[in-house]
């Protein structure tokens, strides 16, 4: 299905206000080092999926997801008043693992070639 540019503009702009609403209005503490990965609105714009990542734990980051759940009414209520649109979404949160999924490959990439030089040197090939 084709996205539409109107669409886009619009998740874009949900993520950036969000993002700022969290930091600004909540002070939840498990919400501390949670972000705002991606922003799908619906195509009639009355439903946000809000996608949360952190390198928390699983735990932890779904804490941080029904934290903001929690908080769904007042985020709302903050786009309402940022955003000139003739519905604010409703907001479903969702938690987003690819960073953390991407982190820990890097970390067994980065251990891969530490033990392909430490096995290099005792073998005496470096």
């Amino acid at each position: 299905m084709k996205e539409f540019p109107r669409k886009l503009r619009i998740n874009t702009q949900l993520q950036r206000e969000l993002a700022e609403l969290i930091v600004e209005n909540l002070t939840d503490p498990r919400l501390d080092g949670v972000s705002i990965t991606e922003v799908d609105v619906s195509p009639d714009l009355r439903n946000a999926t809000v996608h949360v990542s952190s390198l928390k734990s699983d735990a932890e980051l779904e804490q941080s997801v029904r934290a903001l759940a929690g908080a769904g009414a007042i985020l709302r209520k903050g786009l309402g008043r940022r955003l000139r649109l003739r519905y604010v979404p409703q907001l479903h949160f969702r938690s987003d693992s690819r960073i953390r999924k991407a982190d820990r490959l890097t970390q067994l990439i980065r251990d891969a070639v530490v033990d392909d030089h430490q096995h290099a040197r005792e073998r005496g090939e470096e």
